[in-house]
């Protein structure tokens, strides 16, 4: 019987690549062949249907904080258009004292991620304890400029408000509203003759259901913060006169001992 033979009627045999025609593999009588089944993609579908959950909750999340108001200011601070500026003094000179000492000049508006920017600064600046923060903002951010004070007395910097120009010399400015706590916190608070500490009473400027009661629990924080700092608890005495800055002389800081280094007669 030839090739072709096998081939015909039923089709029962078939031509082998490599030898003679052999045949087919059979099952049982009367049972159809089992049919071909598609690749199985079950196992991938769940694992892009997971994959795509996830990062729809994480990127739902991260909208949803970023659509607070806080969080956007604050997102916008730290990386778009912050609020300090800082620049380095190798030797900054106040009126002879504290002669060889490196400072870092922070100026502009406390804003809400200030303190985080403040830490990195002076992480990489790498300031030594003795060492000067010099300050001359407005004020701003109350919880920030507690931190940022808190900072300060960690690492054992000394504070004094001023500017400096080339040559190291501090020049005066003015410290006022949040900028004071920041200046509080120096473990050594010089007093620059001409610069200006300008204090008043903090409110809130958020909605809150009892305003007097928040205007105490933050005159609390504030004298709780000031006693840490060895500051006289008349200072919030004299924040709670007014809503205007009330700028101290400098027998009042003193007499305070807001200022425990003057330079220059008081």
């Amino acid at each position: 019987m030839s090739t072709e033979d096998s081939q015909s009627g039923d089709n029962r045999f078939r031509r082998s690549p490599t030898g003679p025609a052999v045949a087919p593999p059979r099952g049982p009588a009367g049972q159809a062949p089992p049919p071909v089944q598609p690749p199985r993609r079950r196992r991938h579908f769940w694992s892009v249907a997971i994959f795509i959950l996830l990062v729809s909750g994480v990127c739902i999340r991260a909208y949803r904080d970023l659509s607070q108001p806080e969080a956007w200011h604050y997102w916008k601070d730290q990386y778009v258009s912050p609020s300090l500026t800082f620049s380095l003094i190798d030797r900054v000179d106040l009126d002879g004292a504290a002669q060889g000492r490196r400072a870092l000049f922070v100026s502009g508006t406390i804003g809400p991620a200030a303190a985080t920017l403040f830490r990195d600064k002076l992480d990489q600046v790498n300031l030594a304890a003795g060492d000067i923060v010099l300050l001359a903002s407005p004020g701003g951010d109350l919880n920030q400029a507690t931190i940022m004070g808190e900072i300060i007395r960690q690492r054992s910097l000394a504070t004094a408000v001023g500017g400096a120009d080339a040559s190291g010399r501090v020049k005066p400015a003015y410290c006022a509203s949040a900028c004071v706590l920041v200046y509080a916190g120096g473990k050594t608070r010089f007093g620059v003759l001409g610069s200006a500490l300008g204090v008043h009473r903090f409110v809130t400027t958020r909605p809150v259901e009892d305003p007097v009661a928040d205007t105490q629990r933050i005159a609390g924080a504030v004298l709780g913060y000031m006693t840490k700092m060895g500051v006289s608890s008349s200072i919030v005495e004299a924040m709670s006169e007014t809503r205007d800055i009330r700028w101290l002389s400098p027998k009042q800081a003193l007499a305070m001992n807001l200022v425990t280094e003057p330079l220059g007669k008081p």
